[in-house]
């Protein structure tokens, strides 16, 4: 006798079917490829740039520009061309690049999982309880939202000058000048990254903001009401059954989040606001011999073209995996 499936029962994509959903669309898999392609550059970086001091030697010299005053198109001996830096100083544009793919990863991972854990925490717990305390969490939330990103690394770079007791920040009013900042923050602002601590501070709403619509959604679900009728505890069925089941929303931000802030990172260096991107520095060390003669507009393209290229392609490819996943994790919605 043929077996009847229930019309109300959920409908479960099976494993296979997921994967081939995934890999059916070649944008996923150029996504795929780019984001395995930063990966190997970051792991084989010592091999891929043996010499990993960015400057060449003072004795190397050029025939037509013996003071090294120059940039330098790519060569046998530099891939992708040099930029000159204070005192004349030669970089390596390809060493740069090679190793700053590294120093990408680790701040994009620094950054972007203390912001998820504490969105998804907030956002979670504020959902879960509900009432008054989610009322007010999420009109927190929406104030923070509506302040830009850039002002709270400013206001973080200006508290770390004024700790360090710079005077070109400290206000002229003597009740406030001798005021002292607590010890425990002075410490705290000399030890981390400003930026990579005003991104953390200043990013996670999105994730709250998600995982809060998701929690409230999932918590009036069938399968969570039954729980809570067979006698499972506030925390089981948190953990357990309601955030497991409203947390592939923030995967996917948190996708997308992992190349916005290598960009954004990139962004605030070379507007002199911090940030230590090595991609960004060689971009503000190249700004005076971005744009070239009127007959030649592009003569050292190999200034930025290279670092741009690097950018957008370290973007493009966690936002495209993103959408990727966001089709794989919801395939009723492809």
């Amino acid at each position: 006798m043929q077996r009847v499936t229930p019309v109300n029962q959920k409908f479960e994509p099976q494993p296979v079917a997921l994967q081939r959903h995934f890999f059916r669309r070649w944008q996923n898999v150029f996504a795929l490829i780019l984001v395995l392609f930063f990966v190997l550059v970051a792991l084989a970086a010592d091999v891929l740039a043996p010499n990993q001091d960015i400057f060449w030697p003072s004795d190397l010299q050029w025939a037509d520009d013996p003071l090294g005053a120059l940039p330098h198109p790519p060569n046998r001996q530099t891939l992708l061309g040099t930029v000159v830096a204070r005192m004349h100083r030669q970089v390596d544009i390809y060493t740069v690049l090679v190793h700053g793919t590294r120093s990408a990863f680790r701040f994009s991972l620094m950054v972007v999982l203390p912001t998820a854990f504490i969105g998804i925490l907030v956002g979670a717990l504020s959902a879960f309880f509900g009432g008054v305390l989610n009322m007010a969490v999420l009109r927190v939330i929406d104030a923070l939202m509506a302040l830009p990103v850039i002002v709270g690394v400013f206001f973080i770079n200006q508290l770390l000058l004024y700790s360090k007791g710079d005077a070109s920040v400290i206000p002229t009013i003597g009740v406030i000048r001798h005021a002292p900042i607590a010890p425990w923050l002075s410490s705290l602002l000399e030890r981390v990254d400003p930026v990579m601590l005003a991104l953390v501070l200043f990013s996670w709403m999105p994730y709250a903001r998600l995982t809060n619509t998701m929690v409230l959604r999932t918590r009036q679900t069938d399968y969570v009401e039954a729980a809570r009728a067979l006698g499972a505890n506030s925390g089981r069925l948190l953990w357990n059954h309601v955030l497991p089941n409203s947390i592939s929303p923030t995967i996917i931000l948190l996708a997308r989040d992992l190349g916005g802030m290598v960009v954004l990172q990139a962004t605030l260096t070379f507007i002199g606001l911090g940030g230590g991107s090595d991609w960004g520095w060689v971009l503000a060390i190249s700004r005076n011999w971005m744009v070239g003669t009127f007959a030649d507009l592009v003569a050292h393209w190999w200034l930025f073209l290279p670092p741009i290229l690097a950018l957008v392609m370290f973007g493009v490819s966690w936002n495209l995996l993103g959408d990727g996943l966001n089709d794989w994790l919801n395939p009723r919605g492809a």
